[in-house]
């Protein structure tokens, strides 16, 4: 097999591209190096086997399709975007161009120049839009979904809102249209919140890694607090890094019973946190208690989402099997060794 994985050097693609070569497939991949931390795991990769790097950018669609064209990929992990809310209401064209125009510009490559390839995306359960249509029941740590107690499914009303919404909407259609319209076998998983090591989260991006690095900085002694937007009993279910990966692959192996579908996909409701159960089970799992205060909710702000993963168990059999203890140890360990690491 030969697999070519756009963002290539992300934290989703890292660790793809991480278990490919292990397992001695060929790997192609493309990424344009602009994310914190993207280097360091190109560097990462390269200490493992050999491989195919391609400096590129997929706004640029000559460089989309001379990738596609010459290595002939028999599958594409198309991870490539511009992945915060908050950077898409600051810059709405760039990540229109990033997530948008450049998922159509890996259609357009595969269409014209590699149709038998598989093409999976990774897409976003911001695709709902807020879901403040729903009705909620107020915990003393979280919030519930009434009616979804087993998550929400893909019936769910697509509802784009913000930016980000629109554009990794919009190109989540576009892979599934791709399927209907052109024969491209494509696959659209909606994520909730991924987390795990070659993750370099930021203050915008992949919370689950920032909070256990705000935590563990104040433990050694850093001044000041942590900001938590809105109540903190916002829920997510948690999805590790080792999940996700097996999840890519076995959905690529079995694409004749995934293409042309779209799956909700996270850790499930066994998997779910708040982020006031997380700052708590990150006290407990490094004997400290962070400080922190709260702040103004963010803009459209989901104040639940758990995926209901039933129909992605039911076509490949995948289902998550790192806890949410084990994963945040995992998580905690992967963080305290980046910041014992000079940079």
């Amino acid at each position: 097999m030969r697999y070519l994985i756009t963002g290539g050097c992300g934290f989703l693609g890292s660790n793809i591209a991480r278990e490919i070569l292990r397992i001695g497939d060929e790997l192609v991949v493309f990424d344009n190096l602009s994310r914190t931390g993207s280097a360091e795991n190109l560097r990462w990769l390269q200490s493992f086997a050999d491989f195919v790097f391609v400096h590129g950018d997929i706004r640029n669609a000559l460089d989309c399709s001379q990738v596609v064209q010459r290595y002939q990929p028999d599958v594409v992990f198309h991870l490539a975007g511009q992945v915060a809310m908050t950077t898409s209401l600051s810059s709405p064209y760039h990540d229109f161009e990033v997530n948008t125009v450049g998922t159509l510009n890996m259609l357009e490559a595969i269409r014209t120049s590699c149709p038998q390839a598989a093409i999976l995306y990774s897409s976003t359960n911001k695709v709902y839009g807020d879901l403040e249509y729903l009705h909620y029941t107020e915990m003393d740590s979280r919030y519930a979904a009434v009616g979804f107690e087993n998550g929400l499914p893909e019936s769910v009303n697509l509802a784009f809102k913000t930016p980000y919404g629109c554009s990794k909407g919009a190109a989540d259609q576009y892979i599934l249209d791709y399927s209907k319209m052109f024969g491209i076998q494509g696959v659209v998983f909606r994520h909730s919140s991924m987390y795990g090591g070659r993750q370099f989260a930021t203050l915008d991006q992949g919370w689950i890694g920032w909070f256990c690095g705000q935590a563990l900085l104040q433990k050694q002694g850093a001044d000041g607090d942590f900001t938590i937007s809105g109540s903190g009993k916002q829920v997510r279910d948690i999805l590790h890094a080792e999940d996700m990966v097996r999840l890519y692959l076995e959905a690529a192996r079995c694409i004749r019973s995934t293409a042309g579908n779209a799956y909700n996909i996270g850790g499930g409701v066994g998997n779910s946190l708040s982020v006031l159960e997380l700052m708590q089970l990150i006290e407990d799992t490094i004997g400290f208690k962070p400080r922190s205060r709260h702040i103004a909710a963010r803009e459209s702000d989901q104040k639940y989402f758990v995926a209901d993963i039933s129909k992605i168990r039911s076509a490949i059999g995948w289902e998550p099997l790192i806890s949410k203890q084990e994963g945040i140890g995992k998580m905690i360990s992967w963080v305290e060794e980046m910041q014992r690491t000079p940079s």
